[in-house]
């Protein structure tokens, strides 16, 4: 499910073997796979900020399609933080439903989530391995018919290998797909653990010789094979449920998106440099609005404090 909460842009190359790698047309570089996407920019350790609960329901395996209204600009790990926004006790409620209506189809009735939902915090990571139109997706028979639930916007990207900090990092989010510090990243790759979703997907290649053939586009239907999951009033009430949560922030993106879907309609240099322009605009009026809405602590007290409780907890 879309949960509005930010932007990025770029395509990559390469599946980045776990590690920061690149979405399509980019290149990679260096020891994790790192690289660059379009509008300029690097993604050597890639973040996007989130708003809860679908943040931490991501990370915790039980969501696996991060949903957006523009393709993914990356493959390969991609760290989650949560914004600066507690979520509403009904948003949590929703989302809890739509996700426990949709596992039900796949038999799975017990779903352990999240005991809370931390805020400016970095989570955990997930391997984005892919992204599909969301008509493609639901269409797909291939993967379990909960995760085809999910195709409830116009790009999905496909997200595998769930991990969570032992101790979450605090720290200040931007909008779209940035770089952690790296000082971050060295803290937060030690405290890692893996998370077992209720039913982790994966997504198999169209062609299993191209690591990036999961892509807008690539998956090809017969009319005997383009049928949607059939769904229950139940199930069509958590949707409904789940769209209302989300629109909550509908709103406030909306400049952005609009951005972003006219830029993508356009992939030439000129946009591309546009992208860079607005990218990094909205990541400082973003960083701005964590600013008032968070505390400051300083970041070396922050990992200090981060790295004991890794080590407490090992």
């Amino acid at each position: 499910m879309d949960n509005k909460s930010g932007s990025g842009g770029g395509r990559g190359s390469g599946r980045g073997g776990g590690r920061g790698g690149l979405g399509w047309g980019g290149s990679g570089r260096g020891k994790y796979g790192s690289g660059s996407g379009s509008g300029g920019e690097n993604y050597s350790y890639p973040c996007l900020t989130m708003h809860q609960p679908w943040a931490s329901l991501l990370v915790h395996g039980i969501k696996r399609i991060e949903g957006r209204s523009w393709p993914a600009p990356l493959t390969g790990r991609l760290w989650i933080h949560a914004a600066s926004k507690v979520p509403e006790p009904e948003t949590i409620k929703q989302m809890e439903n739509f996700y426990r209506e949709i596992y039900t189809v796949n038999g799975i009735i017990d779903i352990n989530f999240p005991k809370n939902y931390p805020t400016s915090r970095l989570l955990g990571c997930v391997e984005i391995v892919g992204c599909l139109k969301g008509d493609e997706l639901a269409h797909w028979e291939e993967v379990p018919e909960s995760v085809r639930l999910e195709a409830l916007t116009n790009f999905c990207w496909l997200c595998e290998k769930p991990q969570k900090l032992v101790v979450p990092l605090e720290m200040r989010g931007y909008q779209g797909v940035y770089n952690l510090e790296k000082r971050i990243y060295e803290a937060a790759v030690r405290g890692l653990t893996p998370v077992a979703g209720p039913l982790p997907a994966k997504f198999p290649l169209p062609d299993p010789q191209n690591p990036l053939s999961l892509k807008p586009g690539s998956l090809q239907f017969t009319s005997s094979k383009a049928s949607e999951v059939k769904k229950s009033e139940s199930i069509s009430t958590a949707i409904a449920g789940a769209r209302a949560a989300a629109t909550q922030f509908s709103r406030k993106d909306e400049r952005w998106n609009n951005q972003m879907d006219a830029l993508w309609k356009h992939d030439n240099s000129r946009s591309k440099e546009i992208v860079a322009v607005h990218h990094r605009a909205n990541r400082a009026e973003y960083h701005h609005l964590e600013m008032k809405a968070s505390p400051t602590f300083g970041s070396s007290k922050i990992l200090s404090a981060a790295l004991k409780g890794i080590s407490q907890n090992h």
